[in-house]
């Protein structure tokens, strides 16, 4: 009886301090969008997750939707960082999947494109279809899978710079596709991780040869 008694007060206490936490990055989200000059919104949104549905990363599962979304011009370039949420059934029980995204507004349709590392990065690129590129930088290829319906294109945006910043930024799960670049995480970040990724998707955009966008 009283080893079930503890049970009970250490899951009770579990929720609280999961509740306080997110209460407190809550903030830490809003002081980060408002040193930024951006907007916040804890809101629940699934016209995010409508609008994006033609990323695979936000098209899977179920019960859709973002939310502590950071929108705004930064650095020169539109983003939108949140927070997504989404159930992905299986076959004995779901699966919660919340993890932060962020995209930013290139000016011109591109072709879709997927960078992830490899092992996760060859799953997630199954969805597209399309064949692992390899290129001659053999630690590029080796830690990455490169994948579109456009092989010239993905040759043109993986340039020498291009592929030296992603090996000294490995963990990068990048898709590109229509107007949108997008960098996807495997977890929720804190508000300092969320501030040095915002600064790293403007380094990867300033990357992309302005040649593609002519």
């Amino acid at each position: 009886m009283g080893g079930a008694i503890v049970v009970v007060i250490c899951i009770i206490g579990s929720m609280i301090w999961g509740i306080q936490a997110g209460k407190k990055r809550r903030h830490n989200l809003e002081d980060l969008a408002r040193k930024l000059g951006l907007t916040f919104t804890k809101e629940k949104n699934t016209e995010i997750a409508d609008r994006f549905a033609f990323l695979n990363q936000l098209a899977k599962g179920d019960e859709r939707f973002a939310d502590n979304v950071i929108s705004g011009t930064f650095k020169g370039y539109f983003i939108l960082a949140f927070d997504y949420h989404s159930v992905i059934s299986g076959v004995e029980q779901a699966k919660v999947s919340d993890f932060s995204f962020m995209t930013l507004t290139l000016p011109k349709d591109l072709p879709e494109l997927t960078i992830t590392k490899e092992g996760l990065g060859s799953k997630i690129a199954q969805a597209v279809g399309y064949k692992d590129i390899d290129f001659e930088n053999r630690e590029f290829s080796g830690r990455f899978a490169v994948r579109s319906n456009d092989e010239a294109f993905a040759r043109a945006f993986c340039t020498e710079a291009m592929m030296d910043f992603l090996l000294q930024h490995p963990s990068m799960n990048i898709e590109i596709e229509h107007t949108t670049l997008s960098l996807g995480f495997n977890s929720r970040l804190s508000a300092h991780e969320l501030e040095n990724q915002l600064n790293q998707l403007i380094e990867l955009r300033e990357k992309i040869p302005e040649a593609l966008f002519s």
